[in-house]
């Protein structure tokens, strides 16, 4: 029997009142790919990362990871590595003591995570401030250290919003390569709008506008069916078109 793809969700649904954040959202997603996950703010990107990592419960539909249902959030936990766009950080904790806390909520202890996690640092640049406290940390080593503890225990599935924020340019260099790196064996789910990292890195991508998913595919497909007159055209491009009041794709 082959293996459950590493994200399945079937017409997944997230109602608040009277608002349907996400419709009828349905999505299967291989394991070891880097799939980018785009849409306008508020298109309801945040949400189905929430449901899919077990932090909301869905309205209607169904959705596993990793073969996991997201109801079952004790099993979930195991397999799941979340990146929010607020990373929680503790601030009066040091970097050491936040990515141990970090494997101590997952009861593993901080021997058994170490090793990567402290190859992540070394090569993210933050070794030498392991031991200062959060607070004195910039946005940048703040979002350094989420990563870490987000992927430090080797999960199936990542799921990353906006990683590269605050980031300079070589350290979202950096992340990038890392995110590479940890789609070789788990699956990452990216959400950011800085479309060229997902022109770059990307296997897959979906394009949520209005809580509807109205596109998958590789960039290139997504590109090439944005090109219809014959100009060049980037995912830029068939982004904006995509999520267009008019626009109207099969």
């Amino acid at each position: 029997m082959s293996d459950p793809p590493a994200v399945d969700a079937q017409s997944l649904s997230k109602q608040y009142g009277s608002t349907l954040a996400v419709d009828s959202l349905s999505l299967s997603i291989d394991r070891s790919t880097v799939f980018g996950f785009l849409g306008p703010n508020g298109a309801g990107k945040t949400t189905t990362m929430r449901m899919l990592t077990g932090l909301v419960e869905p309205t209607s539909g169904t959705a596993t990871v990793a073969g996991t249902a997201v109801e079952d959030r004790r099993d979930l936990v195991d397999h799941v590595g979340l990146l929010p766009e607020e990373p929680p950080l503790y601030t009066e904790l040091t970097g050491r003591e936040q990515l141990r806390f970090a494997a101590d909520l997952r009861d593993m202890s901080w021997d058994s995570v170490a090793d990567r996690a402290l190859e992540l640092c070394d090569r993210l640049d933050l070794t030498e401030d392991l031991d200062r406290r959060v607070d004195g940390y910039s946005k940048g080593m703040r979002q350094k250290t989420a990563f870490v503890q987000a992927v430090q225990h080797d999960p199936d599935v990542v799921f990353l919003d906006e990683p590269t924020s605050g980031l300079d340019p070589r350290a979202a260099r950096t992340l990038r390569e890392l995110i590479v790196d940890t789609a070789d064996g788990a699956t990452v789910f990216l959400s950011t709008h800085i479309l060229p990292v997902v022109e770059e890195i990307a296997d897959e991508v979906g394009v949520l506008n209005d809580g509807e998913l109205v596109a998958t595919g590789t960039p290139a497909t997504l590109v090439d069916r944005a090109d219809d007159d014959g100009a060049e055209t980037d995912l830029e491009d068939a982004f904006l078109e995509l999520t267009s009041r008019e626009a109207a794709w099969d």
